[in-house]
């Protein structure tokens, strides 16, 4: 009776039903406690039902039985994979290969163990042993090609993937994994044809729209893109990597701030632990000033960081934090997640003669960046460097674009090209020192250094503190944004310029003649300016510029208008303190020199903490406007004081916020002192140490030659 149970149970088994070959399997248990292969068996259902740990009894009684058995040491591993036991599980699968090294199923799954511990080498090695002993095992095959592109190596995933088609041409999942290999090989139009492909074949795939949606983003089509997500969301209204691009979508593309919150709200709802959502959602609140109980959720953040948590991007991070050790950590756990090191493209030794540059951007374009780098592209000494830029920029068209394309002696675009193809090609133009200008700020290509296809690699400009990846070698910076003992929270070995790190560019136009009327603005008024982006605007320091309304009643704050929910909560904010709403001014963005020109109408510029106006600092100096900072930990927060320095008016540096209001309101009382320091920075500014493009060139050269012979004598980076 028992052999008639377990052959009619087996039936029901292949057949899905898997309640009722159960109750025959337990029947042939009963009759006989020792049948192996009903063990086996049961072991097998248990884990089809999501119920591991109940699997362990059955595979370890069966395995007592009969030690070594193929099918049930694959078993025995995947429960105890499933249940948090990786290493056990990875013992088991040493043994079932062991035994039976010809068994292409146990080989995959041992890949697929180590591929989820991150060993992928290995893991790539155990499936090409599965599709060499069963060229047919799509498992085997399918899992190939999602390691092939954890390493950066989408081309051969993309082989895989055409091979599991052809054992299974309607596989869904298989052609939707070939369009995201598709898309990191940079081929976008290839990629968005595979993922329409698939919603017409399949119109209830919500991943597939999501797929699509990011294709769709890449090709700068945000409307059709937030189509797709808006599709995916309607078949899986809680879907969480739909909710978290589309509230990226939004903000990115389309500057609904608003929107953006929604989705991020309802993400952390129902998926706290959602990758970067609560650090994102952080972000989105401070760009509306949307403060309430931000101060619990900001401590809960650095809470989460400390414990190594998945909780915050870098770059948002620098708006919310004051901590370097802080900022240091979320960096590391964010590039061993998403641009870990990879295999090292293969680079040629050193040619004799000049040193050859490269810098990377995506932002070769009117953006602030240029701004303040175009002239140290311009002012390399030709007869000791060649200077090349890769280009991960959109076209925008403008004169600064033009004139940065110019400033190179090649120029090359990378935009549509994969991470490892990209790093390729500068490893074949033998670059010396790849510089990064991004860090992870805007159209950033951190997986290109992953490569590591440069002898040297370099953070400079564009991100202000610790990438956290051990293939950035050097950081340049200065004794003020970096002082002496902070090399501890860089991942980076520090390289200091004699003065201020930051290049700026001496033929950025000159404030033209405007009026306060054309920008709506009192002549009589004690003008503040306060012109970064709304994040960099917290609860603690809109309430001191709050006070500094209340103790001089002819004054008002003036604003970039970053958009409209930042403006109707601020106003709101001052309406409570009983200040009329009218004496906050919000300015819309402007083209650069005439937003130069507008910041010359400003009396006094109101820094940021823990994030300090950058370029916008550099600009207001340029215009002549007197900058107030106090000087904070991290180096986002100590840049202002930096600029300062070098345009000797270290005078207006405070180190705590008492200070800061006083200073300010001290200001708002002699007009004298203020014009004084705004005659100081007019008189011929080009003279002042901060805007000598050609200076800060030659220091940033000599750094770079440096970092060239400690390379030639096999030195490891270090300190200047």
């Amino acid at each position: 009776m028992a052999i008639q149970w377990m052959q009619e149970a087996l039936v029901l088994h292949r057949a899905g039903r898997l309640a009722e070959a159960e109750a025959l399997y337990l029947k042939s248990l009963a009759a006989d406690e020792d049948c192996c292969a009903a063990l086996h068996l049961m072991g097998l259902i248990r884990i089809q039902q999501g119920r591991a740990a109940e699997a362990l009894p059955y595979t370890e009684r069966a395995l007592a039985l009969q030690p070594g058995t193929p099918d049930t040491l694959s078993n025995y591993a995947i429960a105890l994979q499933s249940v948090g036991r990786h290493q056990a599980a990875l013992a088991v699968l040493e043994t079932a290969v062991r035994i039976s090294p010809n068994d292409s199923g146990a080989w995959n799954i041992r890949g697929a163990l180590l591929a989820k511990l991150n060993r992928h080498e290995e893991a790539l090695a155990g499936f090409d042993r599965a599709v060499a002993l069963d060229p047919a095992n799509e498992a085997a095959w399918n899992h190939r090609g999602l390691t092939l592109v954890a390493l950066g190596r989408p081309e051969e995933a993309l082989a895989s993937y055409d091979r599991l088609l052809q054992l299974r041409p309607d596989d869904v999942e298989a052609r939707n994994n070939r369009g995201l290999a598709l898309k990191a090989l940079g081929r976008a139009s290839d990629a968005l044809a595979e993922f329409n492909r698939i919603v017409q074949q399949a119109p209830a795939h919500a991943g597939a729209w999501v797929n699509r949606a990011s294709v769709l983003r890449a090709l700068d089509d945000a409307d059709q893109a937030l189509q797709s997500y808006d599709r995916a969301l309607a078949l899986q209204p809680n879907m969480p990597e739909a909710l978290a691009s589309r509230a990226s979508c939004l903000w990115t593309r389309k500057s609904d701030v608003a929107g953006a919150i929604a989705d991020l709200e309802r993400l952390v709802a129902i998926r706290p632990d959602y990758p970067y959502a609560q650090g994102e959602l952080l972000h989105m609140q401070q760009h509306a000033g949307a403060w309430r109980d931000l101060a619990r959720a900001r401590s809960a953040l650095d809470e989460r960081v400390r414990s190594g948590k998945r909780v915050v991007e870098p770059y948002a991070y620098q708006g919310l934090s004051s901590s370097p050790a802080d900022l240091l950590a979320a960096a590391r756990i964010y590039a061993q997640d998403k641009y870990p090191p990879l295999p090292a493209t293969r680079r040629c030794r050193r040619r004799e003669g000049k040193i050859r540059l490269g810098y990377l951007s995506g932002e070769f374009r009117a953006q602030a960046t240029m701004h303040l780098a175009a002239g140290l592209f311009e002012h390399h000494d030709r007869s000791r460097f060649e200077v090349t830029g890769f280009d991960n920029s959109r076209e925008d068209g403008s004169a600064m674009r033009r004139r940065v394309i110019a400033a190179f002696d090649e120029f090359v675009s990378i935009r549509g090209r994969s991470d490892r193809e990209a790093a390729q090609l500068i490893a074949q133009q033998e670059i010396d020192i790849l510089v990064n200008l991004n860090g992870y700020f805007g159209a950033h290509r951190m997986g290109v250094f992953a490569h590591r296809p440069a002898l040297s690699q370099v953070s400079y400009l564009g991100f202000p503190g610790s990438l956290g990846a051990d293939y950035i070698d050097y950081i340049l910076a200065d004794a003020e944004v970096i002082p002496a003992g902070a090399e501890r929270f860089y991942s980076e070995r520090v390289v200091r310029l004699p003065c201020c790190y930051q290049i700026n560019d001496s033929t950025r136009p000159r404030p033209a003649r405007v009026t306060r009327a054309a920008h709506g603005l009192q002549e009589t008024d004690f003008v503040f300016c306060h012109f970064n982006q709304s994040y960099k605007v917290t609860a603690e320091m809109f309430a001191l510029w709050r006070r500094l309304l209340e103790k001089v009643p002819s004054s008002v704050l003036w604003l970039l208008e970053s958009n409209a929910l930042f403006a109707a909560n601020l106003r709101c904010e001052v309406a409570r303190s009983g200040i009329d709403p009218a004496r906050l001014v919000f300015a819309p963005p402007l083209e650069h020199s005439a937003h130069i020109s507008r910041l010359a109408l400003g009396d006094l510029f109101l820094d940021s903490l823990p994030c300090n106006a950058h370029t916008t600092a550099s600009d207001a100096l340029w215009a002549g406007l007197p900058l107030i900072t106090c000087r904070g930990e991290a180096f986002a927060g100590r840049v202002a004081a930096s600029l300062l320095h070098a345009v000797g008016l270290a005078e207006l540096i405070t180190e705590n916020l008492d200070e800061y209001e006083s200073l300010a309101h001290r200001l708002t009382q002699d007009r004298a002192q203020l014009q004084s320091y705004r005659d100081r920075l007019t008189r011929d500014p080009a003279r002042l140490p901060l805007f000598d493009t050609a200076r800060t060139t030659r220091e940033i050269e000599a750094a770079y030659e440096e970092m060239m012979a400690r390379c030639r004598e096999g030195m490891l980076p270090g300190p200047r």
